[in-house]
């Protein structure tokens, strides 16, 4: 995948430079703003581009994620401003306009930044936010502690994003889209016992689309439009 090892090679100049990086997951009661990270793995060595994919690569070595998305999926996304405009206003309608407000730039859906897409292969913090709810009677807003994610760099050029933490897991790759976002495509793991991921299409129910941005210095959001569970918008933060 010629596209994905051009974001390898960025990715690897990046490490270079030094610049480092059931389903509910008990969302926490107060903000959870300055929770203490967990322990980081430290970073992931960066393989070298030139080496061969492995056969496939990852989702069939497609370099376009237009070609892996499910026609829903990709409608999904092309209605991402509307989910930022109904899952915001809702959230602020059901009392929480404190909270949103309180978010800054992670709420902001016009936030994303050029340049830098890509975070260095390794270990991050992340947590979740989520706008508007899908179900009657459903919490406006949800906020959850920090977890552990990932980013990795596979032999073939692959980038893939991992939430390695909690009891809503999702991994997935990451596609060049524009000169301010990537798309992520992935599946989530669900509950305690499950040691693996689906993979994207085999569970509608679990499958991700969504857009990934860099928001700050060293900070990113991956935003999922009309997530299959409990809200209108899902954005996960991902902060080295």
């Amino acid at each position: 995948m010629r596209t994905l090892v051009a974001i390898a090679s960025l990715a690897a100049l990046i490490a270079a430079c030094g610049d480092s990086p059931a389903p509910a997951d008990n969302p926490a009661a107060t903000p959870a703003t300055g929770a203490p990270a967990p322990p980081s793995a430290g970073p992931l060595p960066v393989p070298d581009p030139g080496s061969p994919p492995p056969a496939g690569g990852e989702q069939g070595g497609a370099a376009d994620w237009r070609q892996v998305a499910s026609a829903a999926d990709a409608s999904n996304l092309s209605r991402l401003d509307q989910a930022w405009r109904l899952g915001r206003a809702e959230a602020e309608d059901k009392g929480f306009a404190a909270r949103v407000e309180a978010l800054g730039a992670l709420v902001d859906p016009n936030a994303g930044q050029t340049g830098r897409l890509q975070p260095a292969p390794g270990s991050y913090r992340c947590r979740t936010i989520k706008l508007g709810t899908n179900a009657p009677g459903g919490p406006g807003y949800l906020e959850y502690p920090w977890f552990r994610c990932t980013i990795e760099l596979t032999p073939g050029g692959d980038l893939i994003l991992t939430k390695v933490t909690g009891s809503q897991r999702v991994r997935g790759l990451l596609y060049p889209d524009t000169d301010r976002r990537l798309v992520f495509i992935g599946a989530q793991a669900w509950g305690m016992d499950e040691t693996g991921f689906p993979r994207y299409g085999e569970q509608p129910v679990r499958d991700q689309v969504g857009v990934f941005e860099r928001i700050g210095s060293n900070r990113w959001r991956l935003v999922v439009p009309w997530p299959k569970v409990d809200s209108k918008l899902e954005i996960l933060e991902l902060t080295a």
